[in-house]
Parts: structure tokens; C-alpha cells; sequence
């Protein structure tokens, strides 16, 4: 190639690159007016709902497919949430807190995956639960606009496409707003399965959206599987939110903290959320964060 023609494919070359980061700034530009345009939106569901503070929740169900979502107002600067929710480690910190989470470790090559070890609400060996191997991504993160993505095609029976996301903005100084989003599909084994919780020990558990009222003007809440996805986008969330709050502290007083606050998060929602005394999920936790953090001391997942 003569120094000319290297000096055009150099320019082309930059150019492309270019092109490519302005696409990256523009698109993550675009995310956080999306996500101020939401926030402005959803101002009265935020300002008045059943759970007393800025936060809003959403469930849909389609054919095969279920999603969960919530919006809220955190009491955080978006320094604080930038740097808290981006590494795998931060995230296995916050997703131990879920009851169903047994386990939770990660590796950085050649991809980044983040392996979550989802079980009973009980002890258990981690050889009894399932792993679900999630890829992670962090898909921006600057001044004003944070993405992480965790996503996994397969899941215990017959479940697919597993998708949790968050993106979160500032809306002032002292606050930002979150989005955070859990999907899944299911196929015939994971429908039968769902069929037989819901006819037995899930029969009388609801969620929190509200359908309807009774004859006595009380409201009635969505059941159903419905009523599972909005329990589990939840339990993510508060655990989104104890890591938060936990985020200043020394190092050895956090994971207390976190486990303290998810538990008395749920517990300010019983009738949907509870499962266990505190005790007892106190003592359960205790033992699966000891075991997280034996095996990601000895890189064992």
C-alpha cells in the first residue's frame, strides 16, 4: 500500500471508530433521557402507591413469558450506584440476598459469567441446586447513565431466557432513579411445575398489584404466576437496594447490614414476601455467604 493509501485507510479506519464511539455516547445520551422522560411519566404513580415511598411496579404476562419491573427514587448519589453496581463481585454480594439464591460466583475469561446457584428456601449441599449461568455485561456506564445486563438462554426445567436489568440516572445531587427489570420464559415441564406450587403451597401467596376490590372495598391482589414474577422482581430489588445502602460502610459491617435490611424490607410487605423468622434466614444466610466466600477465596464455583 503506498504511503498515500495507508494514510486513507488510516483516516477511514479512525473515522469508523469514531463513528462507533459518538454511536455509543449518542445511544447512552438517548437511555438517560429515556429514563428522565419515565421518571417524569410516572410522577403520580411514584408520588402515591401501596408502598409509601417512590417506587413503582409492573408485571406482564404474555405466552410463555413472564416480566417483572420496577421504578424507584433512591436516596443515593449516582456516584454511589455507578460504582456499587458494576462489578460481578458487587453483584454476587447482592444477589446471595435472595432466599433462592444458594451460591454465587463468577469468571472473568474468556467471557465475563456470573454462575448463580438457585435452590430451596432451605439449607442445602450446593450439588442440589440448579446452576444458571448468566453472561454479564455492563453495557454503559458514565457520568449520567449506568446499564448492566445479566442474561442466560437456559434455566431449571424448561425455563429460558433469563434476563435481569438495571439502568439507572441522577436526578440530583443526593438522588437517582433505577430501573430494574426480570424477565423469563417457560416452556411445558416449568408450566406443569408452576400448575403444581400454585395448586398447593402456592395457593393463597399474591403479588402487588391490585386487580380489583372486594365487597367490602378491600383490595384484591394478582395471583397466579403473575403474582410470582412480581414477588422475585422484588426480592431482586430490595436487594439492589440493601447493597446500596451498605455501600459506605466499613467492609466488615456491610454484608450484616445488606442481610438485616433485605430481610426487613420483605417483612414491611408479609403478606407476599414473607417466608421465615428472622433468625432463621439470619442463620441460613450466614452459612451460604460463608460457603460464597470459601469458594471464591479457593476458585471454586
Amino acid at each position: 500500500m503506498t504511503k498515500p493509501g495507508w494514510i486513507r485507510h488510516l483516516r477511514g479506519l479512525l473515522a469508523v471508530l469514531l463513528l462507533g464511539a459518538l454511536a455509543c455516547g449518542s445511544a447512552s445520551a438517548q437511555d438517560a433521557n429515556a429514563m428522565r422522560a419515565r421518571h417524569a411519566s410516572l410522577s403520580e404513580q411514584l408520588a402515591k402507591n401501596q408502598f409509601q415511598r417512590q417506587l413503582h411496579l409492573e408485571s406482564t404476562q404474555n405466552s410463555g413469558d413472564l416480566k417483572g419491573e420496577v421504578y424507584a427514587v433512591v436516596e443515593q448519589p449516582f456516584s454511589v450506584v455507578g460504582e456499587a453496581l458494576q462489578g460481578m463481585d458487587h453483584w454476587c454480594d447482592l444477589l446471595i440476598l435472595h432466599l433462592n439464591v444458594k451460591s454465587c460466583a463468577f469468571t472473568a475469561k474468556p467471557a465475563d459469567v456470573l454462575s448463580l446457584y438457585v435452590g430451596r428456601k432451605f439449607d442445602q449441599p450446593l450439588e442440589d441446586a440448579y446452576r444458571v449461568n448468566f453472561s454479564f455485561r455492563v453495557v454503559a456506564a458514565n457520568a449520567d447513565y449506568l446499564r448492566v445486563q445479566l442474561a442466560a438462554d437456559e434455566g431449571p426445567m424448561s425455563t429460558h431466557d433469563y434476563r435481569l436489568a438495571l439502568e439507572a440516572v441522577p436526578l440530583d445531587a443526593k438522588r437517582s432513579f433505577i430501573h430494574m427489570s426480570y424477565s423469563y420464559g417457560y416452556g411445558v415441564a416449568a408450566r406443569l411445575a408452576m400448575q403444581g406450587y400454585l395448586a398447593t403451597v402456592g395457593r393463597d401467596k399474591i403479588g402487588f398489584s391490585i386487580v380489583s376490590k372486594d365487597a367490602d372495598g378491600k383490595p384484591v391482589y394478582v395471583d397466579g404466576v403473575r403474582g410470582v414474577v412480581e414477588r422475585n422482581t422484588m426480592r431482586y430489588y430490595f436487594a439492589i437496594e440493601a447493597y446500596l445502602e451498605a455501600y459506605g460502610l466499613p467492609a466488615p459491617e456491610q454484608q450484616e447490614k445488606r442481610l438485616r435490611d433485605w430481610f426487613a424490607a420483605t417483612e414491611r410487605h408479609a403478606p407476599q414476601l414473607h417466608e421465615m423468622e428472622r433468625g432463621e434466614y439470619l442463620d441460613m444466610k450466614h452459612r451460604e455467604v460463608q460457603r460464597q466466600q470459601s469458594g471464591a477465596k479457593s476458585g471454586k464455583g
